[in-house]
């Protein structure tokens, strides 16, 4: 018990010191080493790439854009007019209603967001954290599906909303906001 506490601690401190010492260094473009800790960092993801692929496309395959960066998140949520925007997550509640319920609503909408975008959680780490700057006052939940019309949010399902409800009841909730904002 406490030789693995005082390991876990050991190296929890070597990793902090890594991390100041990253920080001091100087990057090859001579601007301050945060830069370059914000480079790795940003490489940095909870998922191997191979777990969250068959998710991302699950929706990139149907019409989704991608946002990967912080700037194709401020690029999209800057413009006009509507974004539905859907914080995708490994989590069962989002394989198994929140991707389906946002799916369905975009394929049986008559009426559509005018920017249809995704952003991974715990994967897209910058991208998800600035669009969550969007979402305020919401508190950071993924999965989540908010519907933004000229960069407010004017509905919004956070995880605590879509967990124990089917996939149907998800499209219904989204498809009756795209009739009143879209």
């Amino acid at each position: 018990g406490c030789s693995f506490m005082a390991e876990t601690l050991r190296t929890r401190q070597n990793m902090i010191k890594r991390l100041i010492l990253l920080m001091r260094t100087s990057s090859d473009d001579g601007k301050c080493g945060v830069n370059l800790q914000r480079k790795r960092i940003k490489s940095y993801s909870m998922y191997p790439t191979e777990i969250v692929s068959p998710m991302k496309a699950e929706l990139t395959d149907r019409g989704f854009k991608e946002l990967t960066t912080p700037e194709e998140v401020d690029s999209v949520m800057k413009s006009q007019g509507t974004t539905l925007l859907f914080i995708n997550s490994v989590c069962g509640c989002s394989a198994g209603t929140a991707r389906p319920g946002v799916i369905m609503a975009v394929q049986n909408a008559t009426k559509k967001p005018d920017n249809i975008v995704t952003s991974f959680a715990g994967y897209d780490i910058d991208a998800v954290k600035q669009a969550r700057t969007y979402l305020v006052p919401y508190p950071p939940s993924s999965p989540a599906i908010a519907l933004l019309k000229d960069g407010q949010v004017v509905h919004m399902i956070e995880r605590h909303m879509i967990e124990g409800r089917p996939a149907q009841m998800i499209a219904q909730n989204l498809m009756q906001a795209f009739e009143q904002h879209c």
